[in-house]
């Protein structure tokens, strides 16, 4: 019985070493961070900074919810980084956006430049754009006759102003509206120019466009 006892007390022991031991939640981001920063590198015009995370990443990169005052700051960020169209006109041609919406290319390390023209708005993979598609993501919902529905007859009329900065905004920084948004932040991170988002606004407002009909 002693040696059972001794036993089961020496495992204990162990036990609350090993718990002791542990370390603790900043110790292991701290590793973390170490691992990132050994396992990549620059290569071509992929640089090791994209790992770096600004607030709107790091608050939502965690497997719980930020604290709301910290999703308040990520947006009112967000939203004080939306440029407006430097001409004031927010439509470009629809069918240079649909060309757009359904190109996944840009921003591989593979690519000769980080210039813009290059790259696509990707936006097939987590929204479907036409009825007449069999696959397209659903991440995102759908943007089937997204100007029709919200009442956008004329992108022009004063009465359209409010969907139609919304749009441009979601565009630029989603973050502006919901702190951790899964969309690409095209116009802040600079991945699409204002030429091209002024195109997928046509696409997605534009009266003409197959997306409103």
């Amino acid at each position: 019985m002693k040696t059972t006892i001794t036993l089961a007390c020496a495992g204990t022991a162990l036990v609350l070493v090993a718990c002791a031991s542990l370390p603790s939640s900043a110790e292991l981001d701290a590793q973390a961070q170490a691992m990132m920063k050994a396992s990549f590198r620059d290569q071509g015009i992929a640089k090791v900074d994209r790992i770096q995370q600004d607030l709107g990443q790091s608050a939502c990169s965690s497997d719980k919810p930020p604290p709301e005052a910290v999703s308040k700051q990520v947006e009112k960020e967000a939203m004080a980084s939306i440029k407006p169209p430097s001409d004031g006109r927010y439509l470009g041609d629809w069918k240079r956006g649909e060309a757009l919406a359904q190109n996944g290319r840009g921003m591989t390390w593979t690519d000769a430049s980080i210039e813009t023209k290059a790259n696509g708005g990707n936006c097939y993979n987590c929204h479907q754009i036409d009825k007449k598609e069999i696959s397209f993501g659903t991440i995102g919902p759908s943007l089937w006759n997204y100007g029709k529905l919200r009442g956008v007859l004329n992108p022009d009329d004063p009465a359209s102003k409010p969907i139609v900065d919304y749009t441009w905004g979601k565009l630029w920084n989603s973050k502006a509206y919901s702190a951790c948004s899964n969309m690409p932040r095209f116009g802040h991170a600079k991945l699409l120019d204002e030429g091209q988002l002024k195109d997928l606004m046509a696409l997605l407002l534009d009266p003409k466009s197959p997306v409103n009909q």
